[in-house]
């Protein structure tokens, strides 16, 4: 394969596709190719935020907090590194869940025994357990597997507007308009 030149031909040789061949080929990653990005360890840097989920949608949190944890916000982010940012859920007892989605929505576990299997409403679970509601919901998001699960062990959910994470200097990440109703 010959590479051509990055020089435009002359016009009297010009004919109708040589002067897309001779831009592109010099734009081509066949002869340099694309190299996967990789952030070294050292280059990480993690920090801690707080999310407000008071009156927000469930949905709209946890994909936030899920790309946070990802580190998809982030230039340095690279799908095979856990780069993302210790999170720190607050109010979680304060979302705004329909009564449609309440009623609707099963949370189902199975025992592991013939006949365990068991459900649960979103509206009973949230009443129960408001943090685990916003685990299930963010776990859903992020990667299976063992990169999933390492990403998920830097989520701190709670139900009232304190947390014990004050010497850590969480900043509060403000949600996007469209998550309240």
């Amino acid at each position: 394969m010959q590479r051509r030149s990055a020089e435009p031909p002359p016009s009297s040789e010009v004919t109708g596709s040589d002067p897309i061949v001779w831009v592109a080929s010099d734009r081509s990653n066949l002869f340099f190719p694309v190299r996967t990005y990789s952030p070294k360890p050292g280059d990480i840097e993690r920090a801690w935020h707080v999310v407000d989920a008071d009156g927000a949608v469930l949905g709209r949190v946890a994909s936030e907090v899920a790309t946070l944890l990802r580190g998809k916000h982030k230039p340095t982010w690279a799908p095979h590194v856990d780069a993302g940012d210790h999170v720190i859920v607050v109010n979680a007892a304060k979302l705004d869940i329909g009564p449609r989605k309440a009623e609707g929505k099963r949370y189902w576990r199975h025992s592991g025994y013939p006949g365990g299997i068991k459900s649960e409403s979103l509206g009973r679970l949230f009443e129960r357990d408001p943090e685990k509601v916003v685990r299930q919901a963010v776990k859903g998001m992020l990667p299976k597997g063992r990169l999933g699960r390492q990403m998920f062990r830097k989520l701190r959910v709670y139900a009232g507007p304190t947390h014990p994470h004050a010497a850590q200097k969480p900043v509060a990440r403000p949600l996007a308009s469209g998550t309240r109703r």
